[in-house]
């Protein structure tokens, strides 16, 4: 029995306090992630070692990429011409933008896949990957000669030759 405890602990021995800790975050770490740091919990009973101290991490949404799993997701627009003909964009990446190269005839919202630019999986050197979502952006401010280059392109498009499944299935169906 303590006769005069302090006024601090009321004789526990303890006492309450705010302590800092620094924590080293490891790459690849996902919303709802543990970190055990041994021994800077709670203090053990009877003179007993302390106890640890979990850290439930949250992460922030990135403005540019999206998250899933190892892999980013970024949206990436292109004009129309690029769609078209095909070009040579730079992509950004966690690190440092990386040259990708848009093939002829790519269509909005295509994606493609760069293999290893994407976040570390915990506890390895193997990183997902970094996808590129196409959006191909149709021009609104069209100059008059633009308007005519793209309806004399309409014309020589309505020129082709229909595909021929299409008339492969108009003849089976009897209407050709």
């Amino acid at each position: 029995m303590i006769h005069h405890p302090c006024k601090k602990c009321r004789g526990t021995g303890l006492t309450r306090e705010n302590k800092t800790v620094k924590v080293n975050i490891p790459a690849g770490v996902d919303n709802g992630s543990r970190l055990r740091l041994q021994g800077e919990g709670e203090p053990g009973r009877q003179g007993g070692p302390p106890g640890d101290l979990y850290v439930v991490l949250r992460v922030e949404e990135h403005s540019q990429f999206l998250r899933e799993g190892q892999d980013l997701i970024v949206p990436v627009d292109i004009d129309i011409v690029q769609a078209c003909l095909g070009d040579r964009i730079e992509v950004p990446t966690l690190d440092e933008p990386v040259p990708m190269d848009i093939p002829k005839g790519t269509q909005s919202g295509q994606t493609f896949k760069l293999k290893g630019l994407g976040v570390p999986h915990l506890g390895s050197t193997r990183k997902g990957n970094l996808i590129v979502k196409v959006k191909v952006k149709t021009p609104t401010n069209l100059t008059k000669r633009q308007e005519e280059l793209l309806r004399e392109f309409s014309e020589i498009e309505a020129e082709k030759p229909k595909s021929r499944v299409r008339s492969f299935f108009k003849r089976a169906m009897g209407e050709g």
